[in-house]
């Protein structure tokens, strides 16, 4: 079952080099994947959605990515926290039940979690929580908050100090709700359709039946904190995968047009740019087999123990380094004519370079590598 037709898909890739190169959210995306379902697609069928697996979602997304990455990695946030959702329930914890209902109603789910200057990402929040008469409310700062202008529900956390110690509070804000700003700042190199600005957390107060979980901060078994992370990590990396894959086609489509003087064929007969374009193509071809297995292993309850953050984080990295490597060969073979506004690949281009600002990073990922295989780093006696 797919809810992304041939025709809904050109139509979004059609809008996709107005909506960057105006830095505007792209509304009419919204309201077409609205009316295709595809906000409720990931909704398991009991909670009124179509009930689609991780693995059939993350195909769709990097179908979506191909037509346009910025609407697409949007859009992904979204499906991030309704994989959080499902994950809940399938744990037992009754708290995500609101997340599939909202979904399925027509919410929109924005992803509150990054801070600036703030390293630990999920695993440590700046934003400081405090205890009130029925629930949370939350001060601080949050940056790359995806579809700024959209959501109607955002996913946010923050620091309370506890007489147990820091605990880390997970909640979601409604729209509607009072004490935050949204700062218009988006313009960036790429995924600009994206418009994540920064939230001003100003004393918002979240329920209680809204708090998703009170957790000690750091890696954990929490299921708030691995159901948003093996979600962020394999529909990420599954967004990233369709970038690469439309680099690879537009090269493709690119050389078999353009003619070399000196040779006097199409450049599609040159051996030279031949090897670019495969190059590009064997590179996104290792990406999609690991998403899939991630993913079937996190729709089947697959208990990995510890590699599981670090293999996560690396399916991540793999597919936005492959991307990027892929883009760059595309642009290679497609000369100079690719570094024109005018032409996708220069876009996709910019598009790619998202990835390298999105957790996991590198360095967090060797040093999460290096820990499994090591073991921690010894202290000097």
């Amino acid at each position: 079952m797919s809810f992304l037709d041939t025709d809904l898909l050109a139509r979004i890739h059609e809008r996709a080099a107005d909506v960057d190169a105006h830095n505007t959210y792209p509304k009419r995306d919204l309201e077409e994947l609205r009316e295709a379902g595809y906000l409720s697609a990931f909704v398991p069928a009991e909670y009124g959605g179509a009930g689609l697996s991780l693995t059939q979602i993350c195909a769709e997304q990097t179908a979506l990515a191909a037509a346009a990455p910025g609407t697409a990695l949007g859009i992904n946030m979204h499906q991030i926290i309704v994989g959080l959702g499902r994950y809940l329930v399938a744990a037992g914890n009754a708290r995500g039940e609101q997340i599939l209902r909202d979904a399925a109603a027509g919410e929109v789910f924005g992803f509150g979690i990054s801070e600036p200057g703030n390293d630990l990402v999920l695993f440590g929040s700046t934003t400081r929580a405090t205890a009130t008469a029925d629930g949370y409310s939350f001060e601080g700062t949050k940056i790359f908050t995806s579809l700024s202008p959209v959501w109607t529900r955002l996913l946010i956390f923050g620091r309370a100090e506890t007489e147990e110690g820091p605990k880390s509070v997970f909640g979601i804000v409604h729209r509607d709700d009072e004490g935050y700003s949204i700062k218009d700042d988006w313009d960036t190199l790429g995924m600009r359709a994206t418009q994540s600005m920064t939230t001003l957390l100003e004393g918002v107060t979240v329920p209680a039946e809204r708090i998703l979980t009170i957790t000690d901060p750091g890696p954990s078994a929490d299921p708030v904190i691995f159901g948003i992370f093996s979600h962020f990590e394999i529909l990420l990396a599954a967004t990233y995968q369709g970038v690469g894959e439309r680099a690879v086609e537009v090269a493709a489509e690119h050389v078999a047009k353009r003619r070399s003087v000196k040779n006097q064929t199409t450049y599609s007969n040159d051996p030279d740019i031949r090897w670019r374009i495969a190059e590009a193509a064997l590179i996104m071809n290792a990406v999609g087999p690991q998403i899939r297995e991630l993913a079937r292993d996190i729709d089947e309850g697959v208990d990995r123990g510890r590699a599981w953050m670090p293999q996560l984080s690396a399916a991540k990295n793999t597919a936005a380094e492959a991307t990027l490597r892929a883009v760059e060969q595309a642009m290679r073979a497609c000369g100079g004519s690719a570094y024109y506004n005018t032409h996708e690949l220069s876009r996709l281009y910019r598009d790619a370079l998202a990835g390298l600002f999105q957790p996991s990073d590198q360095e967090s990922l060797h040093a999460a590598w290096a820990n499994l295989i090591l073991g921690p780093i010894e202290k000097a006696q």
